[in-house]
């Protein structure tokens, strides 16, 4: 066997090892194995077998991503993309997978469950400044948009 077959079998080992703890981007595959110090050809090589044996699909990971991040409560809509974003997914997939999760998960249904478990005692009418401000931002920096922030804050303690 010569060296190049040997270096690509073992970037692939290692890429099948990357994958088996998560699922992860091909933007983040890549970039663990350039940190083991494999070459660019044997990565690509690497990546290029993975894809084939599907066990690499960015439009796969975008989406349960996007699903588990909403499913948790810790993003919607600009924050997803954002992260997805960040993980080296292609805009468009990253818009795509965000428009799946989200009609699978209403926003207004996770911002809900969101105050009701981590603010189970907020009433706007009866906070200070600082902890109105506070309770927002905690859903401003998740994604949320204000209108739909103060819809639900206004349903939960029964504004008219």
């Amino acid at each position: 066997m010569d060296k190049s077959k040997s270096k690509d079998s073992k970037s692939f080992a290692a890429a099948l090892r990357i994958l088996t703890r998560r699922d992860r981007s091909e933007t983040e595959l890549r970039q663990k194995l350039v940190q083991f110090g494999f070459s660019l050809p044997a990565i690509d090589t690497a990546i290029e077998k993975c894809r084939d044996y599907n066990y690499l699909d960015d439009r796969r990971y975008a989406v349960e991503r996007a699903r588990a991040l909403m499913r948790s409560g810790r993003g919607v809509g600009p924050r997803i993309m954002v992260d997805l974003r960040r993980r080296g997914i292609n805009e468009n997939i990253a818009q795509q997978a965000v428009e799946t999760a989200a009609s699978e998960f209403p926003a207004e249904d996770i911002l809900r469950q969101q105050l009701t478990r981590r603010f189970p005692t907020f009433n706007y009418d009866t906070a200070d400044a600082r902890e109105r401000r506070r309770v927002v931002s905690f859903f401003q920096r998740r994604g949320f948009g204000l209108d739909e922030i103060f819809q639900v804050i206004k349903e939960h303690n029964h504004i008219p």
